[in-house]
């Protein structure tokens, strides 16, 4: 099968499409056909070496399939092959989805939602699912709290919004302001332009001086130290974030803040319950560029840098297979 491999890490052009072997599937896995995958920033962290004490090299990256089962190994109870499925392949575990065969578990798979593309379902599985984790798992949002999203026009703020909205929230984020009106038309109530404006002082204005009950935070920098500013007393703080250096939380501790700390995992039940959100019309795809594997490296540079389309957001995806 044709992968993009990595054999060192680096820029993009340490991207390498080679002919590797086809994986097979062993007990309770299935061998899926990868028709499409999309570009996170997980798989620009991992390509230029932000976690080489995790992988051995070689490595392929990507972390979204949409596909199709073609073989299933022994004990596979709840797929068969033909089946269209969708996931997240697991994080520093075995290869990525960056090649035209994946090999996955049948407990972190889902069967793909049908009013989707491959290609639109590929934006999904990780940047949802991560969504999902942050507002339900973690936060547990609850209908007529409030939230602000950090970074509303990335590839996890978009379906945040949506899973926030949908929840009853009122939802504030923050983002330039070319990308105002379709934050608006996702569900957002306010949006913040964070170039012209402390998002800080908006949402003290915007509240009364009360603050959110949740703060999302996909950006990192101050944002864990500077949300206890504008939480509401009991507020939480749900970051997907590395920490980069110490904080101070002085005060989130008197507002008696919850923090959070999200490394998705990977669970058949999460994308079974976002299914249902896509079919019905709660969560739909946002998928502004599509780059066949060839073309991985431009894929991984628009998304790293936005040296082509300053203004993009939404999701870059990867035709993968026919």
């Amino acid at each position: 099968m044709k992968a993009a491999v990595l054999n060192e890490f680096g820029s993009v052009e340490k991207f390498e499409i080679l002919e590797v072997p086809t994986p097979t599937p062993g007990s309770d896995e299935v061998l899926v056909k990868v028709l499409a995958t999309s570009v996170n920033p997980l798989d620009f962290q991992v390509r230029r070496g932000d976690y080489k004490n995790e992988l051995q090299l070689p490595v392929i990256t990507g972390h979204d399939v949409s596909g199709v089962i073609v073989e299933v190994g022994s004990g596979v109870k709840n797929f068969k092959v033909g089946d269209e499925v969708y996931y997240t392949p697991e994080i520093f575990n075995g290869h990525g989805s960056y090649a035209e065969y994946h090999v996955a578990k049948e407990s972190i798979i889902g069967i793909k939602p049908k009013n989707l593309s491959h290609l639109e379902a590929a934006t999904f599985p990780l940047a949802a699912g991560t969504a999902w984790e942050m507002l339900y798992t973690r936060a547990q949002l609850k209908i007529n709290q409030t939230i602000l999203i950090h970074g509303g026009a990335g590839g996890v703020g978009i379906p945040t919004i949506q899973l926030a909205k949908a929840m009853g929230a009122t939802v504030f984020t923050t983002a330039r302001s070319v990308h105002h009106e379709f934050l608006k038309s996702l569900g957002s109530d306010y949006v913040i332009d964070y170039e012209k404006e402390s998002y800080i002082d908006a949402i003290l204005r915007l509240t009364n001086n009360k603050g959110v009950d949740v703060v999302i935070d996909t950006i990192g920098g101050d944002t864990l130290s500077d949300s206890g500013r504008i939480l509401n007393q009991l507020g939480q703080v749900v970051t997907l974030v590395d920490i980069e250096r110490p904080q101070n939380l002085i005060h989130a501790w008197g507002k008696n803040a919850t923090y959070h700390f999200v490394f998705t995992r990977q669970s058949r039940n999460k994308l079974d319950e976002l299914t249902k959100l896509i079919e019905s019309g709660k969560l739909k795809p946002v998928l502004n560029k599509i780059y066949p594997l060839a073309e991985i490296g431009k894929a991984h540079s628009l998304l790293e840098f936005r040296d082509s389309d300053p203004d993009f957001y939404g999701k870059i995806g990867v035709q993968i297979g026919e």
